[in-house]
């Protein structure tokens, strides 16, 4: 017999609060223009991008992080020295070591959390979110913070037409904390790493920094490109379209509901066409409320869906306590999906 004692968690968990931060630089389709032989018009159709929001040096991925966590911790109703983990979802710090998420911790004055980051790119937040609320039902922490944050305009080349106009920067975050009553469902996760080529970056960091020179991409004036994202846009939007729309199915079958119970969908903020394809494949009643936050936003990657679901929560278009369909799809392959109920 075990000598160990059982864990004392709550039973459930929720989301209590949400924070985003969008830095302050709008950038226009005019201005991914300078680079590309493309169109406005272009660009909106395949994408239904208008414009992004671009970070400036001071505009880390740290800095972002804090402010976004503030906001969430302040809609959460704690204090931040309650905080017992901080989990950041990002592909786009580049410091390789510490986590940027033992940073956040101390500047938001966390005290002394368990803090780490992941890498699971467009998937992150319902990776980061599916951990959090594992550590509270566990145990392990009472309050969980989750954070997306990117800043993709350092891993974009504007060179490239395919790209060029997808990927904007900015941060979102949640708390997570104890619920008497399940207001996270299960999470309908996994990867299909067959299918890895199809989003990656184009270059190793250590073949940059010491392969071979002539083997390396250059941009129009001759210099060595820094490495960029680079994806199969058509393979991914079929992946997106047809298989994610089965993932999001497969998770509202798990939570017990179906698309007439729900109140939002949040889909990660990839393209517009693959929102409303999916739309069309779950047949989505007239009375659920889509997040479309690509269209001023771009992709965010890990960022995206906390972003969506703070501007919907602050336009009024969603409510505390509607039931939202999230899910998050992108490079490894890799894909989360859940229901949840907003903060």
């Amino acid at each position: 017999m075990s000598k160990i004692k059982p864990s004392k968690g709550a039973p459930y968990a929720r989301i209590l609060g949400v924070g985003g931060y969008r830095p302050t630089r709008v950038v226009p389709n005019e201005v991914i223009l300078e680079k590309i032989d493309s169109s406005d018009e272009w660009i909106r159709s395949r994408s239904g991008i208008a414009t992004r929001h671009w970070a400036s040096a001071e505009e880390t991925v740290a800095a972002m992080s804090v402010e976004a966590s503030g906001k969430a911790i302040a809609d959460a109703g704690i204090d931040p020295d309650q905080i017992g983990a901080v989990i950041v979802s990002t592909v786009s710090h580049f410091k390789q070591t510490p986590a940027v998420a033992t940073e956040i911790a101390d500047k938001i004055g966390a005290g002394k959390p368990a803090a780490f980051d992941i890498s699971a790119g467009c998937a992150g937040f319902g990776y980061g979110l599916t951990l959090a609320k594992g550590m509270i039902v566990e145990g392990s922490a009472e309050y969980v913070l989750v954070i997306g944050v990117e800043r993709l305009s350092d891993l974009t080349d504007l060179e490239d037409r395919a790209t060029a106009f997808l990927f904007g920067d900015g941060a979102g975050a949640v708390v997570v904390g104890p619920s008497d009553e399940p207001h996270i469902g299960p999470t309908v996760w996994g990867s299909e790493g067959d299918k890895s080529e199809t989003i990656k970056q184009t270059v190793p960091w250590n073949e940059f920094h010491g392969g071979d020179v002539s083997k390396l991409p250059l941009d129009s004036s001759g210099e060595i490109k820094f490495p960029a994202i680079t994806q199969e846009g058509q393979a991914v939007f079929r992946w997106a379209v047809f298989e994610m729309a089965k993932v999001a199915q497969q998770a509202l079958d798990a939570a017990g509901i179906s698309v007439d119970d729900l109140d939002v969908f949040i889909p990660h903020q990839a393209n517009m066409r693959i929102i409303d394809s999916m739309v069309k494949t779950l047949k989505l009643p007239e009375h659920v409320t889509v997040a479309r936050d690509v269209e001023t936003t771009g992709n965010t990657s890990a960022a995206s869906i906390p972003l969506a679901m703070e501007r919907l929560l602050a336009t009024g278009k969603a409510k505390s306590g509607d039931t939202a369909l999230i899910i998050g799809f992108g490079a490894g392959l890799v894909f989360a999906a859940t229901v949840v109920t907003l903060p």
